[in-house]
């Protein structure tokens, strides 16, 4: 018989982490995977619209990254030294900030805050950004509430959202597309 999407397990609000801990779907633990799984689902749809391959392929490992994240947020912190979960590593951020600086020096200097859009492409990347900072928000949370996050992945995905920004800059110049500068009213 072939394996069925559908367990019927969660139809009351519960949901099982790694481990086999049962806990609510409104746990901060399952909002931050959630999240995370929410950011890889955008960075897919990046990766979709971005026409350079050299970009795809960082985008691709930032998705192996996220799947690594989720996998650590939705274990049992108790139970997951037992576990045979991938690790994130420091080598990741710094691959980020790398590609960040080779971004960067192609780029003009900002003289401004930059509002969104322009482009499809370019306003995707920034609301991917935008729930990078929200997973990162819930995984503050729920290590500030006492609910164990590796500091790595906060660390991750603070930087991940620098480099969605560098991204938007990066794509925006390499489709011709104008910045837009926020000129603050002032009255």
């Amino acid at each position: 018989m072939a394996f069925k999407i559908y367990t019927k397990t969660g139809d009351k609000g519960a949901t099982s982490l790694i481990g086999g801990t049962k806990v609510s779907k409104s746990h901060l633990r399952i909002d931050s995977y959630g999240t995370v799984d929410e950011l890889n689902a955008y960075i897919g749809l990046v990766a979709d619209l971005v026409k350079d391959e050299s970009i795809v392929a960082v985008i691709r490992e930032v998705q192996d990254r996220l799947f690594t994240i989720g996998s650590s947020l939705a274990c049992d912190p108790d139970k997951e030294s037992s576990l045979k979960i991938p690790d994130l590593k420091a080598e990741d951020v710094v691959f980020l900030e790398q590609e960040m600086d080779r971004m960067d020096e192609q780029l003009p200097m900002m003289k401004s805050f930059i509002l969104p859009g322009g482009h499809p492409t370019v306003s995707t990347i920034h609301v991917a950004r935008c729930v990078c900072r929200r997973a990162e928000r819930i995984c503050v949370e729920l290590s500030d509430s006492n609910g164990f996050v590796e500091p790595l992945v906060i660390q991750y995905l603070n930087r991940l959202s620098d480099y969605l920004f560098v991204l938007c800059r990066f794509v925006g110049q390499q489709l011709g597309v104008q910045e837009i500068p926020w000129k603050p009213r002032v009255s």
